[in-house]
C-alpha cells in the first residue's frame, strides 16, 4: 500500500477502530435472549418487574416471566425444574432444601439480594406509637410465648382512651415469607390468633387498617402509605427502635430480614447467559438501586461483591 493511499484511508480506519467496540457490545447484548421463569415471594413482584425491566432495556430478547404466588411457591417450582429463579420474602426452610437436595442431588443456591423489614401499622388516626415485644404477641397471639401474662383484645388494655372497643387484626397468608417471619420473631414461634384477617399481599393489609381505625396489621416497609403509621419497637428499658434503612441494613432492628434468590444451578455449572445478565444486574449499583427506589434497603457493599465473586462475577458491570 502505497504511502498517499495509508494516508487517505487512515481517518477511516480510525473510525472503524473506534466503532468496533460498540458494535461488539451492540452484537453480544443481541445474542443474549430467552424468557426468564421466575416464581415465588409476593413481597419481591415489584422488585422482580422493575430488574426485569431495566435487564429488558440492557438485553432486548431478554423477557422476564413472574408468577408471584408467595414465598412458598418457590421451592416446589425450583425442585421440579420448571424454574431456575426462586424469589423468597424468608429464607428455605430446613424440609425445604432437603426436599430438593432429594429430588435434584444437590443443594439450591442461595442469594440475598436486598434488605427488608416488616413494620407493625394502625390507622393514622390511632394516638399508639410504640409496642413492647410482649404486647405485640399478645395482640396477635393466644400462645404468647413471649412472656405476656393475657391476651389483648381491646385498645384500652393498652392504656388508650380511642380507639375503642376489639381490636381488628389484619396480616398475610400462610403462604407468604412475611407471615412466616412474624411469626417467628413477633409472635416467638407461637400461633396466630384464628380472627387474624389474611391478605395475599402487604399492599391488601395496609389498605385494610388505612380504612378502619380500630385495626391494626404488619406489612413489608416499601407499603407504607399516609393512611396508616408505623409503629416503634420498645425494649424492656423504654428505648423505641425505628426500621430506619440504616438499621435495617445492619439488622439492628428486630424485625429486618434479607430477600432471597434462589437458583437451581447444579455444582460446577456456569449460569446460563440470560440468568447471569440477571444475577450481573441485581447485584450491581444499578440493580441496588433500584432496590431503594422501590423502599427496599440495598445490600451492604461488602456482602454484595462477595456474592458477585462467589459467581464469577467481575466488576465490569457493577
Amino acid at each position: 500500500m502505497s504511502a498517499v493511499l495509508r494516508r487517505c484511508l487512515a481517518p477511516w480506519l480510525l473510525l472503524v477502530a473506534l466503532a468496533l467496540p460498540q458494535v461488539q457490545a451492540q452484537v453480544q447484548a443481541e445474542e443474549i435472549a430467552g424468557i426468564l421463569g421466575a416464581m415465588g415471594s409476593d413481597t419481591m413482584a415489584g422488585l422482580m418487574l422493575r430488574w426485569g425491566e431495566a435487564l429488558s432495556r440492557q438485553h432486548p430478547g431478554i423477557r422476564l416471566q413472574l408468577q408471584a404466588s408467595g414465598s412458598a411457591s418457590a421451592p416446589p417450582a425450583l425442585m421440579a425444574g420448571t424454574t431456575r429463579l426462586g424469589p423468597m420474602s424468608r429464607p428455605m426452610s430446613e424440609a425445604e432444601r432437603r426436599a430438593f437436595i432429594e429430588r435434584q442431588g444437590y443443594p439450591p443456591r442461595e442469594l440475598a439480594v436486598a434488605r427488608d423489614a416488616l413494620v407493625v401499622v394502625v390507622h393514622r388516626h390511632n394516638p399508639l406509637e410504640s409496642l413492647e415485644g410482649h404486647e405485640l404477641d399478645a395482640i396477635f397471639s393466644d400462645s404468647r410465648r413471649c412472656g405476656a401474662r393475657e391476651g389483648v383484645h381491646q385498645w384500652r388494655q393498652l392504656g388508650l382512651d380511642r380507639p375503642e372497643g376489639r381490636i381488628r387484626l389484619h396480616g398475610r397468608n400462610a403462604a407468604s415469607g412475611t407471615h412466616g417471619l412474624f411469626r417467628r420473631i413477633a409472635l416467638c414461634d407461637g400461633y396466630f390468633r384464628p380472627e387474624v384477617n389474611e391478605h395475599p399481599g402487604s399492599a391488601a393489609v395496609v389498605a385494610a387498617v388505612a380504612e378502619d381505625p380500630r385495626a391494626i396489621g404488619y406489612a413489608g416497609l416499601n407499603h407504607l402509605t399516609p393512611g396508616v403509621k408505623a409503629l416503634a419497637r420498645r425494649d424492656s428499658e423504654g428505648r423505641r427502635h425505628f426500621p430506619d434503612p440504616e438499621a435495617v441494613q445492619r439488622g439492628d432492628y428486630a424485625l429486618s430480614r434479607d430477600l432471597y434468590l434462589y437458583l437451581n444451578l447444579p455444582p460446577g455449572e456456569s449460569l446460563p447467559a440470560a440468568e447471569r445478565a440477571f444475577i450481573d444486574l441485581v447485584l450491581s449499583p444499578d440493580g441496588q438501586a433500584i432496590v431503594e427506589e422501590l423502599g427496599f434497603v440495598a445490600l451492604p457493599e461488602a456482602r454484595r461483591l462477595d456474592q458477585r465473586r462467589g459467581l464469577g462475577l467481575d466488576e465490569a458491570g457493577s
